[in-house]
């Protein structure tokens, strides 16, 4: 009988030293001048003149509209693309059926089509030469340059978030867990309560997480459909647009610096959970 064989393992390869210093460097290089520059110029652009003034630019009567309609939009289009986002990954990751992959690629498109495209869309729709615009208009609806229009258009660039977070975790947990609920008698809606979502909790929070931070951010659909209306269908990105058209850079750069920290506040979120997802992950 020979000897007890064992598995050689294979020698680490290790860049030098003055590779790795040199990556390192190029890197932190690249984040402190394409992140870290541009988020600490809006601040002290928006602080130039003070804190009053800062206070004075976010609270003026446009900036807070901007700001109460951008907050409305997200609130709006987060919660129908989460139930269509669970729905999808329902059906799509629990049962197979004719035209799946189609389905699967349209959930996609958003990433494909252009935000602008998609706003011209809505517009040859719902505007008033569009293909439902005469009939709409004539029972007194607005959609195209009205806030209808600005939740539709945002409804559709944050249109994959949700479901491409959620869609892959229910291919890969299968349906045994759903199976043996019903086996001992569940019902569809407490199967789901009790089984499904709280297996899919995690990437339903981080696809709201990350679709409400687009639908906050969003411009260029919403520029097409909105009709820049100020006080009315300004959006917050649309309201700093028009201030930086106008050079009125103390209160475009303080309405950016709202913007920057929904940014900052989605990252920590985004942090946190998958911190918590990995916490509780087998």
């Amino acid at each position: 009988m020979g000897g007890e064989v064992r598995p050689v393992s294979a020698p680490r390869q290790r860049e030098p030293r003055a590779v790795r210093g040199l990556l390192i460097g190029l890197a932190l290089l690249a984040i402190a001048l394409f992140l870290l520059l541009p988020l600490a110029a809006v601040f002290v652009e928006a602080f130039r003149n003070g804190a009053g003034a800062w206070l004075a630019a976010v609270t003026e009567p446009d900036a807070r509209h901007a700001l109460k309609l951008t907050l409305l939009v997200a609130a709006i289009a987060v919660p129908v693309n989460a139930a269509f986002g669970l729905a999808a990954g329902w059906a799509l990751g629990k049962f197979r059926f004719p035209g799946r992959s189609l389905v699967l690629t349209l959930i996609d498109l958003p990433f494909a089509v252009s935000p602008v495209v998609a706003g011209l869309v809505f517009v040859l729709l719902f505007g008033r030469s569009g293909f439902l615009g005469p009939w709409l208009a004539d029972r007194g609806v607005e959609v195209v340059f009205a806030v209808p229009g600005i939740v539709l258009a945002t409804v559709f660039v944050t249109f994959p978030f949700v479901a491409r977070e959620i869609v892959p975790l229910m291919q890969s947990q299968g349906t045994d867990e759903e199976e043996a609920a019903r086996g001992l008698g569940a019902g569809f809606f407490t199967t789901f309560l009790r089984v499904t979502l709280p297996n899919v909790k995690w990437a339903l929070l981080y696809g709201i997480v990350l679709c409400g931070a687009r639908a906050v951010g969003e411009f260029g659909a919403v520029s097409v459909v909105s009709g820049h209306i100020r006080g009315a269908t300004n959006t917050l990105p649309l309201h700093v647009e028009a201030l930086y058209n106008e050079y009125a850079f103390q209160g475009a750069f303080a309405a950016a610096s709202l913007l920057t920290l929904v940014s900052l506040a989605t990252m920590v979120a985004k942090a946190l959970v998958s911190r918590r997802a990995g916490e509780e992950a087998p």
